[in-house]
């Protein structure tokens, strides 16, 4: 077999894991931190340093092809898995995984994927473990190849070899103002998400949050260059159905006020609200839905909240109860998923918008860029990190170079190298 090692490394994060729960319930900002109790099971603080753990494959011709695991910012929230711990991720993968990939045929990649990630004790694997090996299996895919993790995504999955850049979204963070002002500049594509995760943010009836958006499309028109027209994209924290109430109707209303403040723009509105369950949200999505494509609205919704596996995507895109799934990768577990969740979305005729966190890696991102633009989503998150720059510069930078790559193996097939 071509595995002959396995590699562990510790490391870092791009961002923060927050206890979503606790800043929900009011939990004051002092500058970077936040002042109070944590509200979520395995945070011993409101704000935590992300980690993440490498693993590493050596190859039989020596090579080293890498993974990154990681949780999302927000662990533990909204039926996510817990925080992630490197101690118990770094046993598990040494004692579970490890013996696995020393025994598949690692140019197979979703093969590989299915036999080293099954469950282990009729449990499935921490999904952050699905997610770094997953991809490491695709960069060893790759290799053994000698192609793109997208070429190998495209055979794999039988998808034709893509022309269609994915448009890049990006998110600002708590400092709002310069960063909208640094992608307006950089002319990203969807912007610039807002982080309108406190009542603070949100306002008394949604005003703080409006004139916000408003200031956005206004700010675009001053400093943007002629004919940039990007697609506003904003997460609320479920923010809307806490401050105005959970009836869909109502909640419709107010997106539709929102479209209508920002005219000419394409408007996406990331978890209205939160019902609790992932059946409650399926079915009141579907009417908050139904009545904004009634009304002919501009405005989108996107779910993020209680869709996080692959089974949930495929349930909330059947249902038609979103207009954008954002496939969460940390999230979703294996990348071979997040592929297959792609295709779900289309099949459906639903927006598959490939996102996951701030708290993911350099390796993560470049990843994911691959499977992105091998199943030709219709967007892509800029990550890791809260800056804008590093995220945009890694995913756009990698996107680029896959097209030069991709265009070289069409004009003289496999006389390239990944």
């Amino acid at each position: 077999m071509q595995i002959k090692d396995v590699l562990l490394a510790p490391g870092n994060g791009a961002f923060f894991y927050d206890d979503q729960e606790a800043i929900r319930s009011g939990a004051i900002q002092d500058g970077f931190t936040y002042h109070g109790a944590p509200a979520t099971p395995g945070f011993e603080s409101i704000r935590i340093p992300a980690s993440s753990l490498s693993v590493g494959l050596v190859l039989t011709d020596d090579t080293f092809v890498w993974g990154d695991m990681m949780n999302v910012q927000y662990s533990g929230a909204g039926g996510r898995d817990p925080l992630f711990d490197t101690n118990q991720i770094s046993d598990f993968t040494s004692r579970v995984v490890a013996p696995r990939l020393l025994d598949v045929d690692a140019s197979r990649f979703r093969d590989s994927c299915t036999k080293v990630l099954g469950s282990a004790g009729h449990q499935r694997l921490p999904l952050a473990v699905e997610y770094g090996v997953s991809q490491a299996l695709l960069r060893a895919a790759a290799h053994l190849q000698r192609k793109t993790m997208a070429e190998v995504i495209c055979a794999e999955f039988g998808l034709p070899l893509p022309t269609r850049r994915i448009p890049i979204y990006c998110q600002s963070g708590d400092a709002r103002e310069i960063n909208v002002d640094k992608m307006i500049l950089k002319a990203v594509d969807v912007l610039p998400h807002g982080l309108i995760n406190s009542r603070k943010k949100f306002g008394a009836g949604g005003e703080t949050f409006m004139e916000f958006v408003k200031w956005v499309a206004m700010r675009t028109r001053e400093i943007g260059s002629p004919g940039y027209h990007p697609v506003l994209h904003f997460d609320v924290y479920g923010w809307i159905g806490q401050e105005i109430g959970l009836e869909a109707q109502r909640i419709a209303d107010f997106i539709c006020t929102v479209a209508d403040s920002v005219p000419g723009f394409t408007l996406n509105i990331e978890s209205p609200a939160d019902y609790g369950s992932t059946q409650a949200q399926i079915e009141n999505y579907a009417r908050i839905v139904s009545i904004l494509d009634d009304r002919g609205t501009s405005a989108r919704i996107v779910v993020d909240e209680r869709c996080n596996t692959l089974e949930d995507i495929r349930l909330f895109a059947e249902a038609k109860a979103t207009h954008l799934v954002q496939i969460k990768m940390p999230d979703v577990g294996s990348i071979a998923d997040t592929a297959r969740a792609v295709l779900i979305c289309k099949a459906n005729k639903v927006g598959a918008y490939v996102g996951g966190s701030c708290t993911e890696t350099d390796l993560s991102a470049q990843a994911s860029v691959h499977v992105a633009v091998a199943t030709q989503a219709d967007m892509m998150l800029a990550k890791p990190g809260m800056g804008v720059d590093e995220g945009f510069s890694i995913v756009g930078n990698e996107q680029s170079r896959l097209f030069a790559m991709l265009n070289k193996s069409r004009s003289s097939p496999r006389q390239m190298s990944a």
